[in-house]
């Protein structure tokens, strides 16, 4: 593999682990937010469920906006490779991860992303 395609695919997989570390930090912060308003008093479960909810939303927009991006980029990305041949895709890291992903799925019952 080319040493410009081999940059290019350490960089999308980054891109990907970046965006993992930030929806478990998200999760994290929902779940701190979820705790706080069921031990909060009565009077405040209800300030507290609409910052929730707003938050959620705000998260969920932005999540589909990131992902549509790096969706665009994913597929010129596969293009590229492509153009390369079969050998090249099969080194691609990012590819290597969606098998190795695939494999987990079957293994656990579920069905392998399409």
């Amino acid at each position: 593999m080319e040493g410009k395609m081999k940059a290019q695919c350490q960089e999308m997989k980054q891109a990907k682990e970046k965006a993992s570390a930030k929806m478990k930090e998200q999760d994290a912060d929902l779940a701190a937010k979820v705790a706080a308003m069921n031990a909060a008093p009565a009077e405040q479960k209800q300030a507290l469920m609409a910052g929730l909810v707003t938050s959620l939303v705000a998260q969920r927009t932005a999540m589909h906006e990131e992902k549509a991006k790096m969706e665009e980029k994913m597929m010129k990305h596969m293009m590229e490779h492509m153009q390369l041949g079969k050998k090249s895709m099969s080194q691609c890291p990012m590819m290597k991860g969606m098998k190795d992903h695939s494999q987990h799925a079957e293994a656990d019952g579920a069905a392998a992303p399409q």
